[in-house]
């Protein structure tokens, strides 16, 4: 057997296999052998089937299956023994084999297209700088919140006359077409120039409205017509809209019941506590979604400070193939920088995680999910009503979907693991931020 690695380029090569009769034909004749003792075919005893009628019968994909299996290995082994860092398994190249006699010919060439991973360094000081955006919580945000809290919990009432702040709910009917819901729609979520048309509207009153113009969401769409957002993409024209009624949310009053709905009986008991009570839960989700950012922008960061050479080519065809071209090649293209800085991540992280000698224990991983569920369950209150059941809980989460919780679990810790070194490592400065400016950072 001949196995060399012709390197095109630094990240892109090919692994040829030559394969002469000694590589194969004893595995071979094994198999025949083996094939004739187990062989049940008629006019022969069982047993005594001779190896011409077996090779006859079945020589050809006898072959082809060992030389298959002879491959595999050889492949494998030859890339672990040259510790070839592979990204994505090998491609065979199908062309070579189109024109193969598995029935005369003895002596085969395959060829594998691979993808390497070039070395690289990555660079954990405190000349990387990544900003943490802290969201500054003024008064108009938490205004804002306890406005929105109160809608949630309020009344809904049917006033005679639409603003524009309510929802009208009628017969939505496309014209010249049999096509009609009744639906509600949210005049707080149409173009700011028709409003006009739409409040001042009462019960049994109708209006016809160019539908695209009003609504440009293809979401909202496919609320009225009950249809799927694929779907809304082909629906326009005039709609003619029957009131049936008009719906208001009136604000829930700032009382003791309002404060027991949303935190509990008796746990807040004046209006000042249930100010205080909003403002820290909001800031804990703030600080939580800053951490979030936080991560997305250490990621993004050693990702464009680390030159990685990647086998373009190689991977756009990986692809392909992966989905048995069943993905166009431009829909590769169009989503290929995401795919590849996913791959750099992975490729950054796998040598952070190795380099510090870092480890995922088991104990760890089923506290975590033991965490998961109890935060899912309702917090520390759940894991005393679920106390003698909880391991039980945990272990059947964990092997559920074929241990693939697990795998999801661990990759959480791992990845975790590996942001804090990163973080105990660089520079990390904290910023104050308004919201509108948080959520422009978090968008970009």
């Amino acid at each position: 057997m001949d196995i060399t690695l012709d390197k095109k380029t630094s990240t892109e090569g090919f692994i040829k296999i030559k394969l002469i009769p000694g590589d194969y034909q004893p595995k071979v004749d094994e198999k025949v052998k083996e094939y004739a003792r187990k062989a049940n075919i008629k006019g022969f005893r069982r047993g005594k089937v001779p190896s011409g009628v077996i090779k006859k019968l079945y020589g050809k994909s006898i072959k082809a299956e060992e030389i298959n299996h002879i491959l595999s290995h050889s492949l494998n082994d030859y890339i672990k023994e040259n510790k070839i860092q592979l990204l994505g398994d090998p491609i065979p190249e199908m062309e070579k084999t189109q024109n193969i006699d598995w029935e005369t010919q003895t002596e085969f060439e395959f060829e594998f297209a691979i993808g390497m991973v070039d070395e690289f360094k990555y660079d954990l000081s405190s000349k990387v700088k990544v900003n943490k955006h802290i969201i500054n919580l003024d008064d108009k945000v938490l205004k804002s919140n306890v406005e929105d809290i109160r809608m949630r919990y309020g009344k809904m009432i049917n006033p005679d006359i639409a603003t524009a702040d309510d929802s009208i709910y009628g017969n939505f009917k496309l014209s010249g077409t049999d096509r009609e819901n009744d639906a509600v729609l949210d005049l707080k979520m149409i173009e700011k120039k028709d409003l006009k048309n739409f409040t001042g509207l009462k019960k049994d009153d109708t209006l016809s409205f160019d539908l695209r113009t009003v609504i440009k969401d293809d979401e909202m769409v496919a609320g009225l017509f009950a249809t799927t957002i694929e779907g809304a993409k082909n629906i326009s024209g005039e709609v003619i809209l029957t009131v049936k009624n008009i719906n208001r949310v009136e604000p829930a009053e700032l009382n003791q019941d309002l404060f027991d709905k949303v935190f509990g009986k008796n746990q807040v008991k004046s209006e000042k506590e249930f100010m205080d009570k909003v403002k820290t839960t909001v800031q804990e989700n703030y600080n939580r979604e800053s951490e979030y950012l936080l991560i997305r922008d250490i990621k993004d960061t050693l990702i464009e400070k680390t030159k990685i050479d990647t086998p373009d080519a190689f991977l756009k065809r990986r692809l392909q193939y992966s989905n048995e071209n069943k993905i166009s090649a431009e829909d590769i293209e169009k989503d290929y920088e995401l795919y590849l800085k996913d791959l750099k991540w992975n490729l950054i992280g796998n040598r952070i995680f190795n380099d510090f000698k870092l480890k995922v224990e088991n104990e760890e991983v089923t506290e975590t999910a033991r965490n998961q569920i109890i935060s899912q369950l309702g917090g520390p209150s759940a894991a005393d009503v679920y106390k003698e059941q909880m391991n039980g809980i945990v272990q059947n989460f964990l092997q559920a979907e074929s241990g693939k919780n697990y795998v999801t679990i661990y990759n959480q810790v791992r990845e975790d693991k590996i942001i804090k070194v990163i973080r105990e490592n660089i520079s990390i400065s904290e910023k104050k931020v308004n919201l509108e400016a948080f959520k422009k950072l978090a968008n970009a």
